[in-house]
């Protein structure tokens, strides 16, 4: 898989990220979690805004194994991922995860 394979973050709805300014502004994303939750372990908290002006976010890596989309721990989710805000103590989730 190349950088131009991976799947893109098609939405984030995450409005405490620092990464998320009208869309991910982050190169990439990882997918992790456990117990059930596919969360965005890229999610930072902060005020300042960061990532690359005109970067359009892929999903670098996914350690839920137990995702349909997951293959050799890469993403292949067909049309991209959609992140939004967690449930319970997770404060960002994969929404498109689906469990095998």
């Amino acid at each position: 898989m190349t950088t131009t394979d991976m799947p893109a973050v098609s939405e984030c709805t995450v409005t405490g990220c620092s990464y998320n300014h009208d869309g991910c502004h982050a190169f990439a994303i990882t997918v992790s979690g456990e117990n059930g939750h596919a969360d965005c372990a890229t999610f930072i908290p902060l005020a300042r805004k960061g990532g690359l002006p005109m970067a359009i976010a892929k999903v670098g890596a996914c350690s839920r194994a137990d995702c349909m989309h997951n293959r050799d721990l890469e993403c292949t989710a067909p049309g991209g991922v959609r992140v939004a805000p967690g449930e319970g103590g997770s404060a960002t989730n994969c929404m498109t995860y689906a469990r095998m």
